[in-house]
């Protein structure tokens, strides 16, 4: 059974999240402060963790990165707080996705399928992935359409849909994309992501002026949707 650690100051979403979660065959504990889920997760050793930001005795951002410290476990933000500059700084943190309140449980509850999904299978290699009409062969650093043909792809434009990819699902936040595909110098130059995901979107989507799988989350970052 997958547990679940909800750490939220607000009893009401407390109580209808663990109702929610134990009705789908969640084991779920909760907290209502940081140092609580701190504690919890120590002793627990949650799957997942849906946090909020706003916590009485310390900021959400914290409590990642205390998480972080020691544990990969999937973190999923829950929070009032709908500014960009918030949601970078908890998805630079470690958090693995952001949701903004009021939130509609259908689509939390989405997303934590989607993080446990990648949390079971992050130690297997997935060979291929397909984006729409087009496969990405992950051995062989290539990408193929319907009938075989070869797309070609700069380095650049293949690191960085290869990071995405390997991520189905996952916000990768705009700072983690600059890092690893550019260097650790380049932190701002976030026109470099538009022009080459513009680029990806052309030679893989089938509308590029209306992505279905290489999904911009405005201000934040990117994200592979299968």
């Amino acid at each position: 059974m997958t547990r679940v650690l909800v750490v939220d100051d607000e009893p009401q979403i407390l109580r209808a999240l663990r109702i929610n979660l134990r009705a789908r065959r969640y084991d779920v504990e909760v907290a209502g402060d940081g140092a609580g889920a701190l504690r919890l997760a120590a002793s627990h050793r949650p799957d997942i963790v849906v946090l909020d930001l706003g916590l009485p005795d310390m900021d959400g951002v914290q409590v990642i990165r205390g998480l972080r410290g020691w544990t990969n476990v999937p973190i999923i933000v829950l929070s009032g707080r709908a500014g960009s500059q918030d949601k970078v700084a908890a998805l630079d943190a470690g958090a693995d996705d952001y949701v903004t309140k009021p939130f509609g449980v259908d689509e939390l509850l989405a997303r934590v399928r989607a993080v446990t999904r990648r949390a079971a299978g992050a130690g297997e290699e997935v060979p291929a992935v397909e984006i729409g009409r087009h496969t990405v062969d992950l051995t062989a650093h290539a990408v193929r359409t319907g009938d075989g043909a070869e797309v070609r792809l700069t380095p650049t434009e293949w690191h960085l849909l290869e990071i995405l990819v390997r991520n189905p699902g996952r916000l990768v936040s705009q700072r983690q994309l600059l890092h690893d595909v550019w260097g650790p110098k380049y932190q701002s130059e976030t026109n470099y992501l538009r022009q080459y995901m513009a680029q990806l979107r052309r030679k893989l989507e089938d509308d590029p002026s209306r992505p279905r799988h290489l999904l911009t989350e405005p201000g934040m970052g990117y994200r592979f949707q299968p």
